[in-house]
C-alpha cells in the first residue's frame, strides 16, 4: 500500500474542509495499525486503499495498481470490513450473505451454498447458516461480515474498527482471527493493546501523519499524550 503525497478534501455547508493533507506512506508489513482520536482522519485514509475515498491530490497505489484509475482491479485485492456489520450484511440469512460473495465464482445456486456452507463452518458458523442474519448476536454478525469478506480471497484487509461495537469476548475473537489470517492487515482500531500487537502503527492528528513506526513505541507516544 502506498500513498504519494495524498490529500483529501470534502464539501461541507461550510465549504471545503481537508480531511488529510499531504500524507505519504508505504507499507509493506502484514499488520499495520491506524490509530488516533476521533474525527482525525485515520478511517478516511483507510478507506482510500479500495477506492470508497478517492485523493484530492496525490496518488494511492495497491500492489503497484493505481487505486483511482483501476478501481475495480484493485476493489477485487483489497477486502474492507466495517466497524457496523449491518452495513455489509444484506441478505437474509448467514448462508445467502457469503453466496453473494462468491457469485462471480460459482455460477450456479448449489455450488454457490455449497461454497458458502464450506466457508460458514470454517468459521465456526454452520449452525447459524439458514438463520436470519438480524436474529444473530454481534460477535456472530461481525464473524459473518468477514467471512463474506475473506471468501472472495483478497490479499490485503481493511478493518475499520471490527471490535468496536463487541464486547471483550469477542473483541479478543475477532482480533485473534484477524491475526492469524494471512492477508496483509490495515487496522483502523482505538483499542490500543490490539494496535501494540501491529508490526507498525501511524498516528493520524487532524489529517496528518504525526507518528510512525513500530505499533508498540507508537502507542507508548500516543498514551503519553492523553
Amino acid at each position: 500500500m502506498e500513498f504519494d503525497d495524498v490529500t483529501v478534501r470534502a464539501v461541507t455547508a461550510d465549504g471545503d474542509r481537508t480531511l488529510l493533507a499531504g500524507v505519504s506512506a508505504v507499507l509493506t508489513e502484514s499488520r499495520v495499525a491506524l490509530i488516533g482520536p476521533n474525527g482525525s482522519g485515520k478511517s478516511t485514509l483507510a478507506r482510500l486503499v479500495n477506492g470508497l475515498v478517492e485523493p484530492a491530490e496525490g496518488r494511492v497505489r495497491v500492489d503497484g495498481i493505481d487505486v483511482t484509475e483501476h478501481a475495480a482491479q484493485v476493489r477485487r485485492r483489497v477486502g474492507f470490513v466495517f466497524s457496523d456489520p449491518a452495513a455489509q450484511l444484506v441478505m437474509p440469512t448467514a448462508a445467502e450473505d457469503v453466496a453473494l460473495s462468491l457469485r462471480t465464482r460459482h455460477r450456479s445456486s448449489k455450488d454457490r451454498r455449497a461454497a458458502a456452507l464450506a466457508v460458514l463452518e470454517s468459521y465456526g458458523l454452520t449452525e447459524v447458516a439458514d438463520r436470519s442474519v438480524h436474529s444473530l448476536s454481534g460477535g456472530q454478525r461481525q464473524l459473518l461480515a468477514l467471512a463474506g469478506v475473506l471468501a472472495t480471497d483478497p490479499s490485503v484487509l481493511v478493518a475499520d474498527e471490527p471490535t468496536t461495537l463487541l464486547d471483550l469476548r469477542n473483541s479478543r475473537r475477532i482480533g485473534q482471527l484477524l491475526f492469524g489470517l494471512p492477508q496483509q492487515l490495515l487496522l483502523v482500531t482505538h483499542d490500543l493493546e490490539l494496535a501494540a500487537q501491529c508490526d507498525r502503527a501511524l498516528l493520524v492528528e487532524d489529517g496528518r501523519v504525526v507518528a510512525d513506526g513500530p505499533a508498540d513505541s507508537v502507542v507508548d507516544h500516543y498514551r503519553a499524550l492523553a
